[in-house]
């Protein structure tokens, strides 16, 4: 067998069967010497190699919390999905609304989607594909996408719904 950076992790055995530690083992972890940095001692005091840098070849790919099905695995694939098909069907209902020139209430609804979208990686463990990344980050994400989406739609001319004093003077001031 060629010698390769993990032959520090298993063990070499003697021509008779009988196996013994493995190069590097000691007794106590005091007398473990690390050669570089990525080979740190686990827990144990057993050299083991710890690298940071990314493989060559991705074999697989982690899935994100909260990544599988949204109903179990003998449903229809529908079934399994239906948080991200519902925060896309609403999506595009919103589409649909701003494209038949209910400009505000289309993006009101692309906005709520997007809040949907959060509560639904908040509440639920498993959300199937609307699970993209970590759950911080994807509620953090659809929350402030779609809050801000929402003051937009609500802010829009003519005749808001909302309106901010001091963005408007901010608008006067860089104008004039």
């Amino acid at each position: 067998m060629p010698a390769d950076d993990t032959d520090a992790e298993r063990p070499e055995h003697a021509e008779d069967s009988e196996q013994r530690e493995p190069r590097g083992y000691a007794e106590h972890p005091e007398e473990i010497t690390v050669r570089d940095p990525v080979s740190a001692p686990d827990a144990e005091g057993r050299p083991r190699r710890i690298t940071r840098r990314f493989p060559l070849f991705t074999r697989d790919t982690a899935r994100p919390e909260g990544g599988g099905r949204a109903a179990a695995g003998d449903a229809p694939a529908p079934a399994r999905q239906w948080p991200i098909l519902l925060v896309v069907g609403l999506v595009g209902l919103g589409l649909l609304l701003t494209a038949l020139d209910v400009f505000r209430y289309g993006t009101l609804l692309i906005g709520t989607a997007l809040l949907v979208g959060a509560a639904l990686r908040w509440v639920l463990p498993d959300v199937g594909m609307l699970a993209v990344r970590s759950r911080f980050t994807d509620i953090t994400t659809y929350g402030i996408l779609g809050l801000s989406i929402v003051l937009l739609a609500m802010m829009a001319q003519p005749e808001p719904w909302l309106e901010i004093p001091f963005l408007k003077d901010t608008l006067h001031f860089t104008v004039s």
